[in-house]
């Protein structure tokens, strides 16, 4: 059985739930939601194991905060024996609409403290992202606390059907592989009126 390591950024505590920055938070609890996963508290991070068409997935959510993000990434990926290119980090991303979502085989990791700290525990930029794009409509010196915002009533929609389809693209990245997951999701708009 193929076995990936999905990882959904974000910050633990109530005070953080379902804000701008915990986009991967959300994105993996849904996973789990939809394949009737549970989560558990271990090791850095709260894991849930899933069993999907022949594929396993260790889904983790860091108990570490963002910025130490790349701990708990490392020790899941050892201890299960994943493969770098069978990883995948879900993150928010301020340089994309709220109704885009990019999907990378590598890349920098664009001033993400989540993702700095992941490339710098891993020594390289080649892993697999789901970026989530969480808009950046706030005024100049207000970037803190944008990203650590709940997301405004009218985007709710639109958040929501973005989440759904994360879950679509893991799906497909696990069955079909990266190259066609962006070729089918990238330049797809997932606003909702």
């Amino acid at each position: 059985m193929t076995k990936f390591l999905i990882v959904g950024l974000g910050n633990p505590g109530n005070e953080y739930a379902h804000t701008r920055h915990n986009a991967g938070f959300d994105v993996v609890d849904a996973l789990v939601a939809k394949l009737g996963g549970n989560f558990r508290i271990d090791r850095l991070a709260e894991v849930a194991e899933l069993k999907w068409k022949g594929k396993i997935f260790i889904c983790i959510k860091p108990t570490t905060y963002m910025n130490l993000s790349g701990k708990a990434f490392k020790y899941w990926m050892d201890k299960e024996k994943v493969l770098l290119d069978n990883t995948l980090t879900i993150v928010d991303d301020l340089a994309l609409p709220i109704d885009k979502i990019r999907i990378r085989a590598g890349g920098s990791d664009a001033g993400h403290n989540g993702l700095r700290d992941i490339q710098f525990i891993l020594g390289t930029d080649k892993y697999p992202k789901i970026r989530f794009g969480i808009g950046n409509n706030f005024p100049k010196g207000m970037q803190a606390d944008f990203v650590l915002s709940k997301w405004f009533p009218e985007e709710l929609p639109t958040i929501k059907n973005k989440i759904m389809k994360s879950v679509e693209i893991i799906e497909t990245i696990a069955t079909m592989g990266i190259a066609r997951a962006m070729n089918d999701f990238n330049k797809q708009s997932f606003g909702v009126e």
